[in-house]
C-alpha cells in the first residue's frame, strides 16, 4: 500500500462543477484519486480551505481523505490571486507533516502553484514528487495576452518545477512538445497520461428516451456546449455558428449551453453569460440558445446523449475531458484542432476538427453532419470504441501507478546507489587509514635515516636528485618543489633539489636516441656528484629506468633511498635506504608516498634548522613555533658561514650537535 499526498490547491474533488475555476482538474483529481484508492492506495487529497465551515479533514470516500489547507481568506477566490498565499500552504503543509510523522511515499501536484509546494517539500522532506500541470502559462499567455491575470513569477515557478520535478505528466502530445520546446524540459522525464472517463458515469442511453427526460422536442435539432463559461472556451464562436445555419444553410438548430456557477442562470451576475446572450440576440438566435445553467453530475449523461452533435471551439486547451464524456455517450464531436481536443478527437472518424474561432468552418461541418445523417451514426460507434479503448480513468490510474513505482523505483535505486557510495568512501578512508599505520610501525626508523642522509648532503651544499615515472615522477617533482621552496621555514635559501625527467628536450632525445631504460641515469650522471643522495619513487620498485639510475649512482657514489611499495622490486635491494609502503594497491602507495614526501621536507628542514645551517631570520613558519628575532644578513660571506658552522654541528652530533 502506498501513500499518495495530492496536492490541488484550487480545484477540490468536493467542489460543485461548472463555475469559473471548477471543472476539469477536479474531475481529474477526484477520479484519480477514486481509481487509486479501489486499488489499495491511500490518498489525501489537500486543497485551499475557501469556506470557514469546512471541517479540516473530509473522509471523503474509502482511502481518501481531502484536507483543507488554511492558506489565506477562508472564502472563495480567484485563483489568479492565490500566489500569495501559497507560502502559508507550504508551511502549513511542511509543519504538518513534521509534526505529525506523516510519511508519504509521493506527492502529486495538480497545477503550478500546488507544484511550488510540492518542490518545497521535496526540498525539505526528500519525498519525491510528480506534476500534471493542467495549463502552461507560457501557453496561456500566448491566447490571452494582457488578459492574463497571473503574474510574471508564474513563468519563473513552472521553470523551477520542471527541473525539479521527477516526472512530468502531459496530458497529450501537444502539451509535451509545449513543455520541451518552451521550458526545455528533459523529455526522458516526461509521460504523456491523458484525462479519462468512467464508464459507470457515462455510457450510450436511448436519445428518445434522455430527450424526454429533458422535456425536449425528441425531433429536434439539438447541439450540445457544455463546460465553464469562460472566454477562452470559446461559447460565442458556437452561437455565432449557430446564427449562420440558420441564415446560409437554413437549419434550424437548438443549442444547449450547459454551464456557469449557478443552477438558473444569472445573467446580472455572471457577465460572461451577459455578454453570450447579447451575442445570440445579435445573431439572430436568441430563441434558438438555451442557457441551462449548472447541472450535476449525475445528470451530464442524460445530456450528452439527447444531443446530435457535441461542441467545444476554446482557444486552446490542455486537454478536455468533455469531449470524452460526449463520445463515451455516443455523441459525435466538433471540437478546436488545438491541444488535448486534436488528441482525443479523430477528425473524419468520430467527428471533426475544425479551427478555433472560426464559426464558418464550425457552422460548415455541423451542417455537413445534419446532411448526412448516417455519419451521425457512423462516428458516434466509433466515439464509443475509442474512449473506451484509449480513455478510461482506470486505465489512466493504471498508467498513473506504474509511473509512480518507476519515480520510486529510481528513488530506492538512487539511495541505495548513494548507499553504495557511501559505503565506497568510508572502505577508502579505511584502507588509507589501515596502510598508514601499518607504515608507520614499519618505517619510523628508515624514514629518519633517510631523513639524514639528505639532510647531510644539503650540509656539504650537495645536491638531491628525485625521480620517478607517471604519478611517482609527478610526487619526485612535488618533493623537489618542497626544498627548492619552502616547506615550513619561512625564509629559508633554497636547498639544491632537481627532478630528474622534468626536461622534456633532455629526456625525448635521449630516450629517442639512445632507449628510454637510460634516460634517468644519464642525468644522474650529468647532475650528480660524489655526497649527493638520489632518492627514487616507484609503487612497484621495479621501473627499468629506476634501476639503471640507481646503479650509475652507485658507481659516482651518490646515497640512495627507495621509496617503493609492494616487495619493495629490485630498488628494494639496491637503496642504501629503502622505505617499503605495506600495501598492494598503486593508489594506496601513492597515497602513503605523499605523506612520506611531506615527513621528509618536513625532517630534513628541521633538522637544518636546528643545526644554525639557515640563517637566524629563517624560522619555522608553524604557528606554535615562536619567531627568532631578526638578524640582518648582509654579505653572502656571512652566509655561508652559518652553513660552515651548521654543517659542523651535523657532523659532531646529529640534530644541532645537542
Amino acid at each position: 500500500m502506498r501513500r499518495i499526498a495530492m496536492i490541488s490547491e484550487h480545484a477540490s474533488p468536493l467542489a460543485t462543477l461548472g463555475g469559473v475555476d471548477a471543472g476539469g482538474q477536479n474531475v481529474y483529481v477526484a477520479q484519480l484519486a477514486k481509481h487509486l484508492a479501489a486499488a489499495g492506495d491511500r490518498v489525501d487529497v489537500f486543497t485551499r480551505r475557501d469556506a470557514p465551515d469546512l471541517p479540516e479533514v473530509v473522509e471523503w470516500l474509502p482511502g481518501i481523505r481531502v484536507v483543507h489547507v488554511p492558506a489565506g481568506p477562508p472564502e472563495p477566490l480567484p485563483k489568479e490571486q492565490l500566489l500569495p498565499h501559497i507560502g502559508a500552504f507550504t508551511t502549513w503543509m511542511l509543519r504538518e507533516l513534521t509534526r505529525r510523522g506523516r510519511r508519504y511515499d509521493v506527492v502529486h501536484a495538480h497545477f503550478f502553484m500546488s507544484a511550488l509546494v510540492a518542490a518545497e517539500i521535496k526540498q525539505a522532506l526528500e519525498i519525491p514528487f510528480v506534476v500534471t500541470f493542467h495549463a502552461l502559462g507560457r501557453v496561456r499567455r500566448q491566447f490571452q495576452g494582457q488578459d492574463d491575470g497571473f503574474p510574471d513569477e508564474r513563468l519563473t515557478i513552472e521553470e523551477r518545477v520542471v527541473a525539479e520535478a521527477d516526472r512530468i505528466l502531459a496530458e497529450c502530445p501537444q502539451d509535451e512538445e509545449d513543455l520541451i520546446r518552451l521550458y526545455n524540459a528533459d523529455p526522458t522525464r516526461i509521460e504523456i497520461v491523458p484525462c479519462g472517463f468512467d464508464p459507470e458515469e457515462f455510457a450510450p442511453k436511448s436519445r428518445p428516451l434522455a430527450r424526454l427526460d429533458l422535456d425536449l422536442d425528441p425531433g429536434e435539432r439539438i447541439v450540445l456546449q457544455l463546460g465553464r463559461i469562460v472566454p477562452r472556451k470559446g461559447v460565442d464562436n458556437v452561437i455565432r455558428a449557430i446564427g449562420r445555419l440558420a441564415r446560409d444553410q437554413a437549419l434550424a438548430v437548438r443549442l444547449l449551453v450547459v454551464g456557469g456557477p449557478d443552477r438558473v442562470p444569472d445573467f446580472e451576475r455572471v457577465p460572461e453569460l451577459g455578454r453570450l446572450r447579447q451575442i445570440a440576440r445579435e445573431e439572430g438566435v436568441e430563441d434558438r440558445v438555451v442557457f441551462v445553467g449548472r447541472r450535476d453530475r449525475d445528470e451530464l449523461a442524460t445530456y450528452y446523449s439527447a444531443a446530435d452533435v457535441f461542441v467545444s471551439t476554446p482557444w486552446y486547451e490542455p486537454f478536455g475531458i468533455t469531449p470524452l464524456e460526449a463520445m463515451a455517450c455516443g455523441t459525435p464531436v466538433v471540437g478546436s484542432n488545438v491541444g488535448g481536443i486534436k488528441f482525443s478527437v479523430r477528425d473524419g472518424e468520430t467527428g471533426y476538427l475544425v479551427p478555433p474561432r472560426d464559426p464558418d468552418a464550425l457552422a460548415e461541418r455541423i451542417g455537413h453532419l445534419y446532411r448526412h445523417p448516417k455519419l451521425l451514426s457512423v462516428f458516434a460507434r466509433q466515439a464509443v470504441r475509442r474512449v473506451n479503448d484509449l480513455f478510461t480513468w482506470p486505465r489512466v490510474a493504471a498508467t498513473v501507478s506504474e509511473l509512480y513505482d518507476a519515480v520510486l523505483a529510481e528513488r530506492r535505486l538512487a539511495r541505495r546507489e548513494v548507499a553504495e557510495q557511501l559505503a565506497s568512501v568510508d572502505r577508502t578512508f579505511e584502507e588509507s587509514a589501515s596502510t598508514l599505520l601499518a607504515t608507520k610501525r614499519r618505517l619510523r626508523q628508515p624514514i629518519l635515516e633517510a631523513a639524514a642522509m639528505v639532510t647531510a648532503a644539503f650540509a656539504r651544499d650537495g645536491r638531491l636528485l628525485v625521480a620517478g615515472n607517471g604519478g611517482s615522477m609527478a610526487e619526485a617533482q612535488h618533493l623537489a618543489a618542497e626544498f627548492v621552496g619552502r616547506f615550513r621555514v619561512a625564509g629559508r635559501p633554497g636547498l639544491a633539489a632537481i627532478a630528474l625527467g622534468a626536461e622534456p628536450a633532455s629526456m625525448t632525445a635521449w630516450a629517442n636516441d639512445v632507449g628510454y631504460e637510460d634516460v634517468l641515469a644519464r642525468e644522474v650522471e650529468a647532475f650528480g656528484r660524489r655526497g649527493d643522495v638520489l632518492v627514487g619513487l616507484s609503487t612497484s620498485g621495479r621501473s627499468p629506468n629506476l634501476v639503471h639510475a640507481f646503479d650509475r649512482a652507485r658507481e659516482i657514489g651518490l646515497g640512495t633511498v627507495a621509496i617503493v611499495g609492494r616487495d619493495g622490486g629490485q630498488l628494494h635491494g639496491q637503496a642504501d635506504v629503502s622505505l617499503v609502503v605495506p600495501a598492494f594497491d598503486t593508489q594506496r602507495i601513492q597515497e602513503v608516498h605523499g605523506v612520506i614526501v611531506h615527513l621528509l621536507a618536513e625532517l630534513v628542514e628541521q633538522r637544518l634548522a636546528d643545526a644554525g645551517w639557515f640563517p637566524p631570520t629563517a624560522v619555522p613558519s608553524a604557528p606554535d613555533v615562536p619567531a627568532a628575532t631578526p638578524v640582518p644578513i648582509e654579505t653572502s660571506h656571512e652566509r655561508g658561514g652559518f652553513r660552515a658552522r651548521g654543517a659542523a654541528r651535523l657532523a659532531a652530533g646529529g640534530r644541532g650537535g645537542r
